[in-house]
């Protein structure tokens, strides 16, 4: 008996490990990739259209010739500029030498440069405002204390009150800057509360702050939004701020940002509409800034100023 039950349990063997081990199914990654293309269509497909382009080139900048202009760019701070768009083929905007080149048309950014006293723009300005204002994305590389935050925030007002929908009907803010720490949060807000343009209204959203008067603020309509990951991430998820308005976007110093933040920008972002339009700025252009900048950035052009550090 004992013999036979053993003949019987080593013939069940091979049986129970084909119903543990079934044949591995092939995963159609075309189709899974094309449906999730739909449901983004699907998610975005109502939303009003985004106006990005408002430049008009200065014609003493438009007449510059490849000489000067590289003469223009290497004194400069040594400015250099590379197009990342995989199509190529794009003419890269020539650098505005003065205030008037970039801003003729919105004489309320010219007195506010006016009443800030500055005289000239700085290297990283000259050369992303006529980038940014074209509507492209931009990776703006310089030191910290260079000029970087109004090289997207005079932009970024200019967008924000020329859209075809007008400010009191959208959904929500327009324009987010998502920087890694209270401080930065603090110093754009500060730079956002300095320059007036036409009422536009921001809040700070960050950890350790007042979460019950940043809600407050929020709900009550805001235009622009600074804020670090995690506190965006906890109001967005208990439904007090919706992203769906975002079309300015703005990745602060996302040399920081690489460091942990990934998971929570990624999870910001699926709730911003695909079609916006992008800026990061950095002071060092490592391998993990290059990978967020191929994930959220659309075809940017990369601004670097001095020498581009890749450590």
């Amino acid at each position: 008996g004992t013999g036979g039950g053993g003949t019987r349990s080593s013939g069940a063997a091979p049986a129970s490990e084909d119903t543990e081990n079934p044949p591995r199914k092939c995963v159609d990654w075309t189709s899974i990739n094309e449906r999730q293309a739909d449901f983004v269509a699907l998610k975005w497909n109502d939303c009003p259209p985004i106006k990005k382009n408002f430049y008009f080139e200065s014609p003493s900048v438009t007449r510059m010739e490849p000489w000067p202009l590289l003469a223009t760019r290497k004194s400069n701070n040594n400015i250099s500029v590379v197009d990342m768009c995989e199509e190529g083929g794009r003419s890269i905007p020539n650098p505005v030498r003065t205030f008037a080149d970039a801003f003729e048309h919105f004489p309320d950014i010219l007195d506010n440069i006016c009443r800030a006293g500055f005289t000239t723009p700085s290297p990283i300005q000259s050369q992303a405002w006529p980038v940014v204002l074209l509507g492209w994305d931009l990776v703006g590389i310089a030191q910290t204390g260079t000029g970087k935050t109004l090289a997207f925030l005079f932009p970024g007002f200019i967008h924000l009150t020329l859209q075809p929908i007008p400010r009191e009907q959208r959904e929500g803010p327009g324009m987010l800057i998502l920087t890694p720490t209270r401080e930065l949060a603090l110093q754009i807000k500060s730079e956002c509360s300095k320059y007036s343009y036409q009422g536009i209204t921001s809040v700070c959203i960050y950890g350790g702050g007042n979460r019950r008067e940043q809600i407050d603020i929020a709900t009550r309509g805001v235009d622009i939004v600074i804020a670090t990951p995690g506190r965006l991430n906890d109001l967005m998820m208990n439904g007090h701020i919706s992203m769906r308005g975002i079309t300015y976007l703005v990745l602060d110093e996302a040399d920081m940002l690489d460091l942990g933040f990934e998971p929570q920008i990624m999870k910001i972002l699926l709730d911003v509409r695909p079609d916006r339009q992008t800026t990061m700025t950095s002071a060092t252009w490592p391998p993990g800034v290059r990978r967020l900048a191929r994930s959220y950035l659309k075809d940017p052009v990369l601004v670097y100023v001095g020498s581009l550090n890749l450590a």
